[in-house]
């Protein structure tokens, strides 16, 4: 067992409390399908997961499509994977190779057959950055909770 690291930069936490067991809230975070139904901060996206090697040291990178044209892309190396409890991967926007990568971990906890979920994005560069990363990731829970209404894609 693990502990969080502590970065330097700026960070902030977020939890939410989804109406589904564990295993499903989970499984939306780590198969692609699923997760490239809510992963995107607003419908104006589309999201198109190209790489989701799920393990420690497995590599993801994705593509957020907005509607008028641009892309945005996203991509990082999973640090831990503990299913169905938490995932710790890194963080770096392509536009921003300058910059150091950022760490995001995703703790689910069982909280009577509903599922809490604690992230903490840590080594952001700025206060605004941390902002605006609160912000998107929000929206992107807004939408994973919307999602999680719905019944579960069929195989």
């Amino acid at each position: 067992m693990s502990t969080t690291q502590t970065m330097p930069g700026h960070s902030f936490q977020l939890k939410r409390t989804f109406a589904a067991p564990r295993a499903r809230v989970f499984s939306a975070w780590t198969d692609a399908r699923y997760f490239a139904l809510w992963f995107c901060p607003s419908t104006h996206y589309k999201t198109v997961i190209t790489r989701l090697d799920l393990r420690a040291g497995g590599r993801y990178s994705l593509e957020m499509h907005h509607k008028d044209g641009g892309v945005h892309k996203l991509g990082g190396t999973y640090e831990e994977v503990c299913p169905p409890e938490k995932l710790v991967f890194s963080w770096r926007w392509e536009h921003e190779e300058d910059l150091p990568e950022s760490l995001v971990t995703v703790v689910f906890t069982d909280v009577d057959g509903s599922t809490e979920v604690n992230l903490l994005h840590q080594g952001l560069p700025s206060e605004e950055s941390a902002q605006k990363h609160n912000q998107g990731w929000s929206s992107c829970l807004d939408k994973l909770e919307a999602h999680l209404s719905q019944p579960p894609l069929s195989a």
